[in-house]
């Protein structure tokens, strides 16, 4: 995948590839990021899932001290704020953002199932907890799209060798302050590869020995119309828009 000639990929790793965009103002490195991967034996309902639930984040988040909970707005949305873990010779960094999981249309006939996609946006809420700046406050726009792609016969049963997960994933962070630039892109670049494999090997750990869930009134046997399947599905809810 061509990103661009202001992208640098930073890392290949089998299926994984990730880009930086190297970016700074005022000394403050903020290097947007891209990524794509493919998970075998997981669906995107799945993956999306457990990036979206905050009771598994401290499973598969190596940078996370600590996070709660300052509002739930709904089931697909919710606002939290997060501790990182310090790295020297940085200040501790914290973050308040809002969460929202939204379903996508199936996008052809080669996917099953509907896409998700999980976005995380920094936002000013009036529970938040650093009201005494003990932490430099980060900012961080970041989204994961994922969709199913899914080899079986129609009408076949579906079984986790029949999925693969596709995985766009992008972040764009302000860390808030200066932090010296060749230790945050140092980080960055460690950090998102290991970030992306940890989190995958965690769901296909957790999806281990259970029927393939492609989300709700998404069959595990496979249909011959694709109309039939996105009619069902009903794309885009109207409580989504």
């Amino acid at each position: 995948e061509d990103c661009g000639q202001a992208w640098t990929a930073v890392h290949e790793d089998g299926d994984m590839k990730v880009y930086r965009r190297d970016l700074e103002e005022g000394g403050v490195v903020l290097d947007p990021l891209k990524a794509i991967h493919t998970v075998p034996g997981v669906t995107a309902y799945e993956l999306t899932h457990y990036f979206f639930d905050e009771k598994y984040r401290l499973q598969w988040e190596g940078t996370l001290d600590s996070f709660n909970v300052l509002d739930r707005i709904s089931a697909d949305t919710v606002i939290m704020h997060q501790v990182h873990k310090r790295v020297w010779p940085s200040s501790q960094r914290d973050v308040v953002f809002i969460s929202h999981r939204r379903e996508l249309p199936q996008r052809s006939d080669k996917e099953r199932g509907s896409g998700f996609i999980v976005c995380n946006c920094s936002i000013d809420h009036d529970k938040d907890p650093n009201v005494n700046g003990k932490y430099i406050r980060a900012k961080a726009n970041i989204f994961m799209l994922a969709h199913t792609l899914c080899n079986a016969a129609p009408g076949e049963k579906v079984d986790r060798s029949h999925v693969t997960c596709q995985i766009t994933y992008a972040a764009n962070v302000n860390p808030g302050g200066w932090a010296p630039p060749s230790v945050v892109r140092a980080v960055s670049k460690r950090e998102y590869p290991k970030f992306l494999r940890r989190f995958s090997q965690f769901v296909v750990k957790q999806t281990e020995g259970q029927d393939v869930d492609f989300g709700p009134d998404n069959s595990s046997v496979l249909d011959l119309d694709l109309d039939d399947d996105l009619s069902a599905s009903g794309g885009l809810s109207d409580e989504s828009e």
